[in-house]
């Protein structure tokens, strides 16, 4: 699949606003500051589609775009980043019962890229956030992000240090991703996933 067109549809504060849910939906969402906007431009190949802000939070709705209108349509969701965000306790939870109603309740939600900085090791928040999906049966995949900062080295202690935290409490890894937005790392692989994903609709 080649993405041939991406456009904004609209913002949404909560799931009754959202797009209709028409063609198969995938969903990008992540800690604040781990590379999500960066990553949905490498994806699609638009260099401002998502927008990139200094000030991790930034985003604070749910933010959709069409991709591939007419042809092999799709929606992307650009959620608001869990953690540290410069607003308010209660804005934060806001957020989250937003961001957690749009996912057990999106009827055409095929999966979510729950983005993982790789430089850092398994954040605690991370972990309970995809504990929280797999418990709600919501279909999640992981995607590291800043693959580029680390060598091979780090990179490899990194992803088996990661591994043994999540296998603590899972039985079996979701399937994971490797990318790097400055250098398109990841990109085919991701936009395969979503083609074959989307062959299920």
């Amino acid at each position: 699949m080649e993405i041939l067109s991406a456009t904004f549809v609209k913002s949404s504060a909560n799931l009754a606003q959202c797009p209709e849910a028409d063609v198969p939906e995938y969903a990008f969402i992540g800690r604040s500051n781990v590379g999500k906007s960066s990553l949905i431009n490498m994806l699609t190949g638009r260099l401002s589609l998502a927008k990139i802000s200094q000030t991790p939070g930034k985003t604070q709705l749910i933010n959709h775009f069409m991709i591939n209108e007419g042809k092999t349509p799709w929606l992307l969701a650009d959620l608001p980043g869990y953690g540290y965000a410069k607003v308010s306790k209660k804005n934060r939870e806001v957020f989250s019962l937003m961001i957690r109603t749009y996912l057990k309740n999106r009827e055409n939600l095929m999966c979510a890229f729950v983005l993982l900085d790789s430089r850092l090791p398994a954040q605690k928040i991370d972990l309970e956030f995809m504990e929280w999906m797999g418990e709600n049966g919501i279909p999640f995949v992981m995607v590291f992000t800043k693959v580029d900062k680390l060598n091979k080295t780090e990179t490899a202690e990194n992803f088996a240090a990661f591994e043994a935290e999540m296998l603590k409490t899972w039985e079996f890894l979701p399937q994971q991703f490797r990318t790097s937005s400055t250098k398109g790392e990841g990109k085919d692989e991701l936009i395969n996933f979503i083609s074959e994903t989307n062959a299920q609709w």
